[in-house]
């Protein structure tokens, strides 16, 4: 863990910690409703341990409390779940080693997670942030969730305290830099856009993987425009690159002082100067 620290900036480290701080409100929210709901304990403990997903806990204790039954719960849970796939296969290098930390890992995926590890350039910060938020996330969770159910009946209405903003307001926070990027700007708004288009008329949590529509309209990296339309010409940040010239080009054929053809047509030669 010391390593960890070491290797990772003061500005990072104190955006993990406001993060745990933010997530340990809506984790004491969260077991606070489910104690406050007539659930046992042992239930938000283990929706924590073996789900540990804030959105997918909170949907799944809903419809449970609403009425609804076990495999209804699971499968609101399951496609909230589905967002953190693509967050998979964007920390995937981070995820090395053994089979059971590769494991453990995939259950430290999340939205926190996978936003630190792509603030990350450098291989090395990516896994320590990764590990270190993951693991600091898991413990702040799971002991906030418990105090929270301990303490439910204390809480009262906690929708009456905001703590559920906590958790939207972190991670906009930390996306809000990342928007200085024209192309991420660009994917941004046009997921936020489809996606709130999206919501009166599908189940809650397909907007979220609706959004991701938005990735077709970033461009290649690199790029402004791919292609120039008229002669093929990259476009590279307003600038345009030119095709590298061949030392060897082709020429017509020359001829010597007596006449005679030097070169044959079409054969590609070096340039070099008349014979005087």
């Amino acid at each position: 863990m010391r390593s960890l620290l070491r290797t990772l900036e003061r500005a990072t480290l104190r955006d993990i910690a406001l993060v745990c701080l933010a997530d340990a409100l809506v984790g004491a929210s969260f077991g606070a409703i489910s104690a406050s709901g007539g659930l046992p304990l042992w239930v938000p403990v283990a929706l924590s341990v073996l789900v540990f997903a804030g959105g997918s806990q909170f949907a799944a204790v809903g419809v449970v409390l609403s009425g609804g039954g076990v495999l209804a719960a699971v499968a609101t849970g399951l496609v909230l779940n589905a967002r953190l796939l693509p967050f998979g296969f964007a920390v995937a290098d981070v995820l090395d080693g053994p089979w059971w930390r590769r494991l453990f890992g995939a259950q430290l995926i999340t939205d926190e997670t996978a936003a630190f590890v792509l603030r990350q350039d450098d291989g090395r910060r990516r896994r320590a942030a990764f590990w270190l938020c993951g693991l600091a996330l898991f413990v702040v969770w799971n002991v906030s969730v418990v105090l929270g159910a301990l303490a439910g009946g204390l809480i009262g209405d906690t929708d009456a305290l905001g703590l559920d903003a906590a958790f939207p307001a972190v991670l906009l926070a930390l996306v809000l830099p990342s928007l200085a990027d024209r192309r991420v700007r660009t994917a941004a708004v046009a997921g936020a856009v489809v996606a709130v288009a999206a919501t009166p008329f599908v189940p809650a949590g397909l907007p979220v993987l609706l959004a991701l529509v938005g990735l077709l309209f970033a461009g290649r990296p690199g790029t402004r425009e791919g292609r120039d339309g008229r002669d093929g010409r990259e476009v590279r940040e307003g600038r345009e690159v030119r095709e590298p010239q061949n030392s060897l080009q082709l020429r017509e054929p020359r001829e010597s002082r007596k006449g005679a053809s030097v070169e044959g047509p079409g054969v590609p030669v070096i340039e070099r100067e008349e014979a005087r």
